[in-house]
């Protein structure tokens, strides 16, 4: 392929490697981060679907240009409750992907983390401009006036919400294991799953980037998804719930003769009794019988005086 090509001098876009080789971002969503990025400074700050429009991206085609922008930290969006009442979308398009942190300090003048050293501000002198990954004036003005405020999202259980930080910030380690919101999301699962096994942060972060293969990583979403499932730790045993202790049970005796009347009989006394039951209860009805044939009850008085 022959190659013929004239830098330009005026009225250019610069445009990063990262995007226009982006492996995930779609043509329709390169050429519209470009063409809002080579906006001039004084244009009025216009909502990112106008700016679509102008290139003709409308309908399904700007949705998916936004959704892709979106997962892969270029666009960040939040939906606030004005002064009068009404709610009014902000939105702000970096050129760098930016974590939902850093599009915030952007959003608030700081220099986002992702933003080159050439491009700080001085550390002397006047205010500077804003860094890359700012955005306009007016941080692109609403998109929609929304008469009820937009529904709010379930906060995940703390396992996961944690589970996709992690995930999240793979990419600081290895630009190959960047992700997007929605595709942390996908993992969030499977990497809480080592949380709840007694794991920390912190191993989980080192399991899912030590050892990484030398040709670099084609897909984040595989690689991390077969990492997480084959590298999955043992579940720790439950702890046995420790089991009330029974009182100790008297040993038994052994049989004795009983040498009571009749036929030779054994039983198994519980206390220092020489006769079984049977012969005991016999023996108190015959002494009880006794006292009334001489007269005396088993109380000491006279049957006839009761």
């Amino acid at each position: 392929m022959l190659r013929h090509a004239i830098a330009p001098v005026r009225r250019y876009t610069k445009a990063s490697h990262d995007v226009v080789r982006h492996s995930r971002l779609n043509s329709d969503a390169k050429i519209l981060l470009l063409y809002v990025q080579g906006l001039p400074k004084v244009a009025d700050p216009k909502p990112l679907s106008e700016h679509a429009g102008r290139l003709g991206l409308k309908g399904r085609a700007y949705q998916k240009a936004k959704q892709l922008l979106t997962e892969c930290g270029y666009l960040h969006e939040w939906r606030e409750q004005g002064a009068r009442g009404r709610w009014v979308t902000e939105q702000l398009l970096a050129n760098v992907t930016l974590t939902r942190e850093e599009a915030a300090g952007a959003r608030e003048g700081e220099v986002p983390v992702s933003a080159p050293p050439s491009e700080r501000p001085p550390t002397v002198g006047g205010p500077g401009e804003r860094p890359v990954g700012g955005s306009p004036p007016k941080e692109e003005l609403e998109e929609k006036n929304l008469p009820h405020p937009p529904p709010e999202d379930d906060t995940p259980p703390p396992d996961l919400a944690e589970a996709e930080g992690v995930l999240l910030s793979l990419r600081y380690v290895n630009r190959d294991l960047l992700l997007g919101v929605r595709e942390a999301r996908l993992l969030a699962d499977a990497a809480a799953e080592w949380l709840r096994r007694g794991v920390t942060a912190a191993d989980l972060r080192r399991a899912l980037t030590t050892g990484l293969p030398a040709d670099g990583i084609r897909s984040a979403v595989g690689f991390l998804r077969h990492r997480l499932l084959q590298k999955l730790p043992v579940a720790k045993a439950p702890t046995p719930a420790p089991q009330p202790e029974r009182p100790a049970t008297p040993p038994r005796r052994n049989f004795v003769t009983c040498p009571g009347p009749g036929d030779e009989h054994v039983f198994r006394p519980r206390g220092e009794e020489t006769h079984c039951l049977r012969c005991r209860t016999a023996a108190a009805y015959e002494a009880t019988l006794q006292q009334w044939v001489q007269g005396i009850s088993p109380g000491g008085t006279h049957p006839s005086s009761a």
